[in-house]
């Protein structure tokens, strides 16, 4: 364990959460995640950003250094529980992914909810997949939180639909089941030291409006898989989301799904965002990378 793991576990406990805790509008949570996030996560020296439109959906291309401009590239999926984040939040840490992997990465600005409902943010996952996997010699998906279910869930779409399948599947702590009836929700309701459980119901009313959250296409946990396509997938032992990675990866695995689950002690919940802080972040990063190499010549 790392001197900045506990050090960062009790700073996020005593800022972060209560501060998620608290907030009443999607509109300041948006702004303060981006002001933080401009604050606290750099990307590696030589990264460069480009925005583009894909099918109507606002991109972010990342090119860590080194990466090349051509062969697969990462097509990511941000968190913020359907409701705030971006790809703006998000392009340092995947700025880092890029180098060590040496692929692009192309990160969505999907609709968020309240003002755009669910399916709204998988329909904007599904339309820049499809585009990009014509494009491109294969796409790797990933995510993460809220993000990271949109992932599997878009995976679980490109077999319903038969689409070229992507070369594979990663994801970050991920939002799996949005009815949140994993025990790991009460079990770890004090020791998750970034979402405060009390808020999960709220937002899940705010995505789904209406919807059932049994529902395959907002939680992948009940989604049809093949096992054509491996996943990484991992979550930290204190996450009130570690059931869903759980129970996700059983699922996967009785579908025939090569997964790797990484399960980590006491790490915060997405904690491969925190590259700039945490040493476990790093090598978290650097082990998805070199999955994804492996499974490059696919």
């Amino acid at each position: 364990m790392s001197f900045m793991r506990p050090v960062l576990n009790q700073f996020l406990r005593f800022f972060e959460r209560p501060h998620l805790a608290r907030a009443k509008e999607s509109g300041k949570l948006r702004r303060s995640f981006e002001m933080k996030a401009r604050f606290w996560f750099r990307p590696p020296r030589g990264s460069q950003y480009r925005k583009e439109t894909i099918d109507g959906v606002p991109v972010i291309w990342v090119h860590g250094p080194d990466a090349r401009d051509d062969g697969p590239i990462i097509l990511y999926f941000h968190g913020g529980g359907y409701v705030f984040g971006s790809a703006r939040t998000h392009q340092a840490m995947l700025a880092h992914l890029s180098h060590h992997a040496g692929f692009r990465a192309c990160l969505v600005d999907y609709r968020l909810a309240p003002e755009h409902a669910f399916p709204a943010a998988l329909e904007d996952a599904l339309s820049v997949y499809i585009e990009l996997s014509q494009r491109h010699s294969g796409v790797v998906i990933g995510g993460d939180s809220a993000g990271g279910g949109l992932a599997l869930s878009l995976l679980a779409e490109i077999g319903k639909h038969g689409l070229k399948k992507p070369i594979g599947c990663f994801a970050f702590s991920p939002l799996t089941d949005i009815g949140f009836t994993g025990e790991s929700v009460g079990q770890n309701g004090n020791s998750d030291v970034v979402l405060p459980v009390e808020r999960i119901d709220e937002m899940a009313k705010m995505y789904l409006q209406g919807a059932s959250p049994r529902d395959p296409r907002a939680s992948p946990l009940f989604a049809a898989f093949d096992g054509d396509v491996p996943v990484w997938i991992g979550a930290g032992t204190t996450e009130i989301l570690l059931d869903d990675t759980r129970r996700m990866a059983a699922h996967l695995r009785s579908s025939g799904v090569d997964v790797t689950e990484v399960i980590e002690d006491d790490l915060p919940h997405v904690w491969p965002l925190f590259h700039n802080l945490l040493p476990e972040a790093v090598t978290t990063l650097k082990q998805v990378a070199a999955w994804i190499k492996s499974h490059s010549g696919r």
